[in-house]
């Protein structure tokens, strides 16, 4: 940890929007660090102009909380990949968006600047600039909740890599397909991925994959909620399940930190909210990387609640 302070551009105010395949959440920051949420909207994911309007129609009513309106920017969390290069969009739940220069389409309709970034990306610059990565050079944000994910920010600005895929360490087929477990090895097949391969991390490592797991190890159908809940009570296979969990999921973990050379690790996803599995996988993350730190490194994020609108806000000062 450095203990640097980093800038989030100017000081100017910001319309933000997270936007998912339901609902869209409205808010403005009228300074950095601040986000007052405002109106929680239906999402017209298939209707171009309706979800223009919806925009619009958020902006004017709230157009009075901000001076030089005209000129304040919007900024956007998308649960979908934004291409940094061209802008293009793809949001599997909001096909409206899909092929489209969101942002500069928004623009150009909206009369004023627009930017827009993924929403896991936007949850790692709001924590790298606002929550547990604040003053860390190399903030890797890990998402695990149904599936996994991630985004890295450096220097409190966003990677955006190629296509803009970047910190995706849930896909690529490098799960292991043995684990030793109390002197026992267990086969763990490659799954098949949404991705199109076989054998990503995404496939056991959220929720889902927890269940997967349970299911290969138990030949039952068990929730990620039950078993979760089984092991902190103490029942054995719940147990054995979180174990062979574990030994799937920190190896791919750690080889994110390891390339990426990241201080620290903000946990987001559902999954972060069980603390105690969090601290599971921090100490055997830590064990596993090369730069031996002392200090939690797999952590739960901060601004899980508030990190699209926060980041979004972020990125709206540093680049709108």
């Amino acid at each position: 940890m450095t203990g640097n302070v980093f800038t989030t551009g100017n000081d100017k105010p910001v319309f933000c929007a997270d936007i998912g395949g339901s609902f869209i959440k409205f808010a403005v920051s009228p300074k950095p660090g601040v986000i007052e949420p405002l109106e929680r909207v239906p999402t017209p994911a298939s209707d171009w102009d309706a979800f223009v309007a919806a925009l619009s129609d958020l902006i004017a009513r709230h157009a009075h909380l901000v001076k030089d309106n005209d000129s304040t920017p919007l900024a956007l969390s998308i649960t979908g990949i934004v291409d940094p290069k061209t802008g293009v969009s793809i949001a599997a739940n909001i096909p409206c968006i899909t092929g489209r220069p969101v942002a500069a389409e928004l623009s150009a309709r909206l009369g004023r600047p627009v930017v827009a970034a993924n929403d896991a990306d936007c949850l790692t610059l709001a924590e790298a600039s606002e929550g547990a990565g604040k003053g860390h050079d190399v903030v890797f944000c890990a998402i695990i909740g149904t599936g996994i994910g991630g985004g890295l920010a450096i220097g409190g600005k966003l990677v955006r890599g190629a296509g803009g895929v970047t910190g995706e360490w849930g896909h690529g087929p490098i799960v292991n397909t043995t684990v030793e477990i109390a002197g026992e090895t267990i086969h763990i097949p490659r799954l098949a991925c949404g991705c199109g391969q076989s054998g990503c991390a995404d496939t056991v490592g959220g929720a889902r994959g927890i269940e997967r797991i349970d299911g290969l190890l138990h030949e039952r159908a068990e929730t990620s909620h039950t078993i979760i809940e089984d092991w902190q009570a103490g029942d054995a296979l719940a147990e054995k399940t979180i174990a062979v969990w574990l030994e799937l999921i920190a190896d791919p973990l750690a080889l994110a930190v390891n390339t990426t050379g990241a201080s620290v690790v903000p946990v987001g996803g559902g999954l972060a909210s069980v603390s105690a599995l969090i601290d599971l996988l921090d100490g055997a993350v830590r064990k596993r990387i090369l730069n031996r730190i002392s200090y939690p490194l797999v952590i739960p994020a901060l601004r899980q609640a508030d990190g699209g609108l926060v980041g979004a806000a972020v990125l709206g000062r540093q680049e709108g």
